[in-house]
């Protein structure tokens, strides 16, 4: 199947064509459609399918369709919600690339930055318009944003979403935009929260289900080091020196853990940099940037801060610390590999970690290859250490006795 084939408009194909895109992968095959019938549907699909074209396509050939309206008089038509900073930049990258033989114009708003530009760009009139939900709440409540003319609902990433606490965010902005809307929801796994969500605001889905939620790719070979918590920085300059090469993501479970880690790489010599919650939306943009460029070859991150990132050329991920939710594990490992090229994911496994990787094991359905043959080997029978303070006795701090007190007295009882 081509995209002809899937009625897509000749200024639309040119700019499909021109970013290298022959033919629609499986999820825009099955999506584009059913979005074209203005049908509310729910995809299942994880990131690295294509699945941004699935909704931007279908959404400009609506509005393509019937595209009378000055640059003036332009009212947002297309509504597009993502839970982070970097996904919602990147959509709008795609939105641009597509609509570059149109004159629709797309904008992207959200928080960490000076409203002020957003702000100007607003009044001037678009129509699509991808946003997080805080910064799209701030404008709306600021009377900037109106959301009466939305045809065109879509929740990306509602997983995450949900998982970042925009539960009532989002029922909000649901409720804000027409009654008569199309809602697309996509998330990379059905959990019952979000079947909840989508009971709640879609009216009779259609559900599109690309891959079982649990598939990883074929191309990436995962391989597992078991190894004691206090070595895995050894561990990890160890792998970098003797077997990996090229661009590398590593991930951590905590901010504080991305920097420690950071510092200790850059002490040793290597280009590095990193992307956490607590660092500024320029710093982070400026950090993928760097790493897109070549500028630098590693990218420590934290799992909510790499969500949606789209690196083409990626050749490892190291799970650093292995996530708690195995579903996490196939969206870390899945950033490598994409279209069709081949990459590595390796994982640092603690005692006290062991029961993550049975919960990943059972929902990839497939053992991960042990490499045993390394400097810091973890004891099999290793049970995860307990830090117990060695102090005993009243946390109250002890005052010091007087000589009276010291002396033995007869006491009455």
């Amino acid at each position: 199947m081509s995209f002809k084939d899937l009625k897509i408009s000749k200024p639309l194909l040119r700019a499909v064509a021109e970013a290298g895109y022959d033919n629609p992968t499986l999820v825009q095959e099955k999506t584009i459609p059913l979005v074209l019938e203005k049908k509310d549907v729910i995809v299942s699909a994880q990131t690295g399918t294509g699945k941004t074209a699935a909704f931007a396509l279908p959404i400009l050939q609506s509005l393509l369709d019937k595209q009378d309206a000055p640059k003036k008089g332009k009212t947002i038509k297309a509504l597009i919600v993502s839970p982070t900073r970097e996904l919602a930049i990147q959509i709008e990258n795609n939105f641009n690339t597509y609509c570059t033989y149109t004159n629709l114009r797309t904008t992207v708003v959200y928080g960490g930055t000076s409203i002020e530009p957003q702000k100007d760009i607003l009044k001037k009139g678009i129509d699509i318009l991808i946003a997080t939900p805080g910064r799209l709440l701030d404008l709306h409540k600021q009377d900037v944003i109106n959301l009466d003319y939305v045809e065109t609902l879509v929740l990306d990433e509602a997983d995450l979403m949900l998982d970042m606490g925009f539960i009532d965010d989002v029922k909000k902005i649901e409720r804000l935009c027409t009654r008569d809307k199309q809602t697309l929801l996509f998330s990379a796994t059905i959990p019952h929260k979000v079947e909840f969500l989508a009971n709640t605001i879609l009216n009779n889905p259609e559900r599109v289900e690309v891959a079982q939620n649990s598939s990883t790719s074929k191309n990436v070979n995962q391989w597992l080091y078991y190894v004691p918590k206090r070595n895995k920085i050894e561990l990890c300059l160890h792998v970098l020196r003797n077997t990996i090469k090229g661009n590398i993501i590593i991930f951590r479970r905590t901010k504080f853990g991305v920097d420690k880690l950071e510092k200790t790489l850059l002490k040793n010599g290597y280009k590095v940099d990193s992307i956490h919650g607590d660092k500024s939306q320029t710093t982070r943009q400026d950090a993928l940037n760097r790493f897109k460029k070549g500028e630098v070859n590693i990218l420590i991150a934290t799992d909510v801060a790499a969500r949606g990132i789209d690196i083409n050329e990626l050749d490892a991920v190291i799970n650093f610390d292995l996530p708690n939710i195995p579903e996490t594990y196939v969206h870390r490992i899945g950033r490598t590999a994409r279209a069709g090229n081949s990459g590595a994911a390796y994982s640092f496994c603690s005692a006290d970690e062991k029961n993550y990787i049975k919960s990943i094991q059972q929902l990839i359905q497939l053992q991960l290859d042990i490499i045993e043959e390394h400097p810091y080997p973890l004891d099999p029978k290793a049970k995860p250490i307990i830090h117990k303070s060695t102090k005993t006795g009243s946390k109250h701090k002890k005052r010091r006795k007087s000589v009276a007190s010291k002396k033995k007295k007869k006491r009455w009882y």
